[in-house]
């Protein structure tokens, strides 16, 4: 059964990795030869029939996953009605998510009111309210505000599911696949707006809106707290009130895990309410006579973690654990006792049957590697405590975990995250009794009987907590270029040897199989060539240069939010996953928040050796033309603005746009931000003759004030890149401006995903997209 099961899964993960999804009927004939094989394989012990038995599940996991795909993708919106007013009712399905200027929320559509649209059945809207509805002393505010299970009516413009693609970087496209949501979008005009009904009554709306009140009742009573965001998410799995300078201490100890709803904390209530409830029944003798104290004990803390995993959401974790809990139920009231193993193969099997999208999430290996750990080296240990004194035995037994999970998930961290804390066993040592069973509980203890002075103390708790973690996270953290899949296998064998039960003699060894992951170096280009990555960063710009030993960061990508930026959530990723703590040079162009917005990330990531600017408050040089030097091979020149145009007549930022051009004698590649015509006649009058480059990073986005017909002719490139957002606001790149570059090929990161050029013997282009398609990119 179990590797069955794992074979089961085997097909699901290959089914994901496909570029085009298989037809239905190919997909039915899988399913109808799986069933067969399993059915004629089944009760013949020879390898041949165990050979065939694995086969044909891996063949029902694909038909599965295949099937279930074919579905969700068939409810879309047409590309036809894509950013169109549409006239939507239907219900706010789960808790928004509130903003500064607004809220984003789930909204099941009931009806689409226009004519001919087709809307698909769940989307994630966005609702910008204007200045005057966020003002204080507004009183419409609160009354304007969605709440889960409300019916509303309004105008909303969707976009087909998009997000970035680059390597190493977070695929939204398949986070929204997962959860059903096939369009996204934002609410128009104000008049519009209409709420229909206060609530609508289904299991899952009430569910939503029990959230919901609780939330509302932390942060009314908690108002000001700093940590009020962690107490909600330890209570309803909410973690989005948590500021990211908490996440960074938490990541930077390794207790992430402890402020989302873990199976650890799901295992805590069931196993509290189990405890509770089993004590009671042996009070009644009348009740112990009905059913045994025994399962009734497991009937309760079964309905516990069903409860608090609603409550908090229904994460993959919590899934995991509740299924696990389940097989653990049936097997305890059965008689019967399946062993770790296929208990925890079993959620496995739940889970994917409900959601075969789940292999897609990196919580989702986190989840089930933590355990597995977990279970592989409790399993090695039975037995070899048992004449030692009790606390002795405790504590050496805690001391065990610890150091199975923290070396057990280091190498997934290394693959997903590119980092693990070096102090994670101490924080998790403490953190882990104090979150798991004493605020965790009583921040649901305060869900159940809500007594403020009991929501304080809970808060002051957490707040000693933080003062330790915020002190550890102040350590240094092992960051490490993303391993290739290969090592990142190899320490997972490493890791599974070290955790051997004692009696294996060199079980020390294990960390050798480490080793590649932990120090093999990231690839660089050879001497003389240069590797240019544009970034998939939206509507904006962010370029990496490496060289044999030198990397340049042209521009830093947009300023998404106030909370949000390219830079931390596109760049830094990138820049660690390749390798590179330490950049030689930052050139950002010019002051446009779509360029410089991530800075403020990049220069908290490492050391920057040099700054070149035309914002005179980074410090560092202006960038001016004449400004060149030479890294391995590979010759760098500004070329734009002149030093003079700085003292000159006031500018708009985008004539200050730094124009960098990156060349080895064979290839090159010119970079030039945001240049309007005017600037590009001032290149044509000072340096045409060194404008020629294979490759060209359109100027503003492809916008139409930008790339005359003499630049384009004077530049010739093979290759036009244009960095833009998909549907973006502005209409880049604009069709006309696609039109003047008809004799070069076009590569657009709103499409392609991010590009790589290497610049070599020649310039050579490619696209992520490209490289590592998925059937739910282009669907």
């Amino acid at each position: 059964m179990r590797l069955s099961i794992l074979a089961f899964t085997a097909g699901i993960l290959l089914l994901q990795m496909q570029s085009d999804l298989p037809s239905m009927v190919a997909v039915a004939c899988l399913a109808v030869a799986g069933m067969g094989g399993v059915w004629l394989a089944a009760g013949r012990g020879t390898w041949h029939s165990r050979v065939a038995t694995l086969l044909a599940c891996a063949a029902l996991g694909f038909s599965w996953a295949g099937w279930r795909a074919e579905v969700r993708l068939a409810d879309h919106l047409p590309e036809s009605w894509e950013v169109r007013d549409i006239d939507l009712v239907g219900v706010v399905a789960a808790l928004p998510q509130r903003f500064e200027r607004g809220e984003r929320f789930l909204f099941d559509v009931e009806e689409v009111v226009t004519p001919g649209a087709h809307v698909p059945e769940r989307v994630y809207l966005s609702w910008y309210h204007s200045w005057d509805d966020v003002e204080e002393d507004d009183p419409g505010v609160a009354s304007r505000a969605m709440h889960p299970g409300e019916r509303w009516r309004f105008t909303a413009r969707l976009k087909r599911p998009h997000g970035g693609a680059n390597p190493h970087g977070f695929d939204y496209e398949a986070w929204l696949l997962e959860r059903g949501i096939r369009a996204t979008g934002t609410i128009r005009g104000r008049q519009e707006i209409a709420r229909i009904d206060e609530f609508v009554w289904r299991p899952g709306y009430l569910i939503e809106s029990l959230r919901d009140r609780v939330r509302e009742r932390f942060l009314r009573e908690l108002p000001d707290a700093p940590y009020a965001g962690v107490l909600i998410a330890l209570a309803i799995g909410d973690q989005r009130a948590i500021p990211g300078g908490q996440w960074l201490a938490f990541n930077r100890t390794g207790v992430t895990h402890l402020v989302s709803i873990s199976g650890l904390h799901v295992t805590m209530v069931a196993a509290l309410c189990g405890l509770l409830v089993g004590g009671l029944w042996r009070c009644s003798e009348r009740l112990m006579l009905r059913l045994p104290a025994q399962k009734a004990a497991v009937l309760a803390a079964w309905m516990a973690a069903l409860a608090y995993a609603l409550l908090a959401g229904f994460e993959v974790p919590a899934q995991r654990t509740l299924y696990m809990l389940s097989v653990v139920a049936l097997s305890l009231w059965s008689g019967r006792n399946l062993g770790a193993s296929r208990t925890l193969l079993l959620a496995l099997l739940a889970v994917l049957l409900l959601d075969p999208w789940a292999v897609l999430a990196t919580g989702f290996w986190l989840s089930f590697g933590a355990v597995a750990v977990l279970f592989f080296a409790g399993s090695s240990r039975l037995g070899e405590a048992g004449s030692e004194r009790r606390w002795h035995s405790v504590l050496k037994q805690w001391g065990a975990t610890q150091w199975a999970v923290t070396i057990g998930s280091v190498p997934l961290l290394l693959l997903f995250f590119q980092q693990f804390s070096l102090v994670s066993p101490l924080a998790n040592a403490v953190a882990v009794p104090v979150v798991s069973f004493v605020i965790t509980p009583l921040a649901l203890v305060y869900v159940l009987l809500p007594w403020p002075p009991l929501l304080h103390l809970d808060h002051w708790l957490l707040a000693q907590l933080m003062v330790l973690l915020d002190w550890l996270a102040g350590w240094p953290v092992w960051q490490q270029p993303a391993p290739p899949l290969w090592a990142a296998l190899l320490a997972v064998l490493g890791v599974a040897w070290l955790l051997l039960p004692r009696g294996f003699s060199a079980r020390w060894t294990g960390l050798f199989l480490l080793l590649p992951a932990l120090f093999l170096p990231p690839p660089r280009p050879a001497a003389g060539e240069a590797w240019v990555d544009v970034l998939d960063v939206g509507q904006g710009l962010a370029v990496l240069v490496r060289t044999a030993e030198h990397s340049l960061l042209y521009d830093t990508g947009p300023l998404y939010s106030a909370e949000a930026n390219a830079g931390q959530r596109v760049v830094v990723p990138f820049l660690r996953a390749v390798g590179v703590a330490r950049l030689d040079a930052l050139v950002v162009s010019h002051r446009d928040k779509d360029h410089s917005g991530g800075v403020s990330a990049v220069q908290a990531h490492g050391p920057i050796a040099r700054t070149l600017s035309s914002l005179p408050e980074l410090g560092g040089e202006p960038c001016a033309a004449g400004q060149a030097w030479e890294w391995d091979g590979v010759g760098f020149a500004i070329l734009h603005p002149e030093a003079g145009d700085y003292s000159g007549k006031a500018k708009k930022p985008n004539n200050l746009s730094c124009v960098l051009r990156v060349g080895n004698g064979s290839a090159s590649i010119l970079l030039t931000a945001d240049i309007e015509a005017a600037d590009e006649r001032a290149l044509l009058g000072r340096s045409r003759d060194i404008l020629g480059s294979d490759v060209l990073v359109v100027p503003h986005h492809g916008g139409r004030g930008s790339s005359t017909a003499e630049f384009i002719a004077a530049v010739t490139p093979r290759n036009a890149i244009f960095s833009a957002g998909y549907r973006n606001s502005f209409g880049h790149p604009r069709p006309d401006v696609l039109e003047r570059y008809a004799a070069a090929r076009h590569w657009r990161t709103d499409r392609q995903g991010a590009v790589r050029v290497t610049l070599g013997r020649q310039a050579e282009v490619s696209a992520w997209r490209e490289e590592r398609p998925r059937y739910w990119h282009h669907r």
